[in-house]
């Protein structure tokens, strides 16, 4: 009896234990193709920005992290449907996606860039007005269902507006002359520009935040349920504790070449 019993305390004792490891995995959904946010290397690993955000945000917490690949477009619907605990994929805090979901404190805050051919149309635009001049009627590239995109479907009416599914394809019609222009986040540009292909283009126009325009949102936080408020709690701790001792922001510097938070005006 005695040697049942202790067997029976021995697999409740596994069955917990194996319940607190579960519950101690961090699944976030990354595209794997925004860099240097995160993208996706020769191996198949995601990489970036973001990815060593995560794996230290879950070393302060105690927590495992586990990276799942998403496309953009099922983001919000995967989280929502459980097949991850957070998005981390420079996803812009936004009053349309807070009547979905919740988010951590921002991580980032990095201004938009509309970019264009050196010589092109473009090249005598300083303002957003000769920006809105040059491109009327010209067609404009912008990743579906991002805060770029709701800026332009509401400020650029006049123009032409192209979605893609991704960066790369946005990039990559941008080189071959098949759209005027594109918007994008800027250091998502900025990884564009010093590649070969980039080498003929540039950013023009003003650098704009949500302290822009409010489409733009309250910079880039983690994604996650509305009623995970002890995650939100435990991440929005372990966010705030990097931003104190400056890992944060050595991260950023990085992968970014600068801290987009410690910019006067982002």
């Amino acid at each position: 009896m005695t040697k049942i019993w202790l067997s029976l305390v021995g697999a409740a004792a596994l069955a917990l234990a194996a319940g607190t490891a579960a519950a101690a995995t961090f699944r976030i959904g990354m595209e794997g193709a925004f860099p240097p946010f995160n993208n996706t290397d020769s191996s198949g690993k995601i990489v970036g920005f973001e990815v060593d955000v995560a794996n230290e945000l879950c070393r302060r917490t105690g927590m495992t992290c586990e990276v799942v690949q998403q496309d953009w477009d099922g983001m919000i619907p995967a989280l929502l449907n459980k097949r991850y605990d957070g998005i981390m994929d420079g996803m812009s805090i936004t009053e349309e996606r807070l009547k979905q979901i919740a988010f951590s404190v921002p991580y980032s805050d990095t201004p938009a860039w509309f970019v264009g051919a050196k010589d092109g149309i473009l090249r005598d635009a300083k303002t957003l007005q000769d920006v809105k001049a040059a491109l009327k009627g010209k067609t404009i590239g912008v990743q579906r269902s991002t805060t770029h995109q709701n800026f332009l479907e509401a400020e650029f009416k006049d123009s032409d507006i192209k979605l893609y599914d991704t960066v790369d394809d946005l990039n990559f019609d941008l080189v071959n002359g098949r759209i005027d222009a594109g918007l994008n986040d800027s250091v998502s540009w900025g990884a564009f520009l010093g590649s070969e292909n980039g080498k003929g283009f540039t950013h023009f126009g003003p650098s704009m935040t949500g302290k822009d325009n409010p489409l733009f949102g309250q910079g880039v936080g983690i994604g996650l349920r509305k009623e995970d408020t002890a995650l939100k709690a435990k991440l929005d701790k372990a966010i705030e504790s990097m931003k104190a001792d400056g890992s944060l922001s050595k991260l950023a510097i990085q992968w970014f070449g600068y801290d987009p938070l410690a910019v006067p005006g982002n």
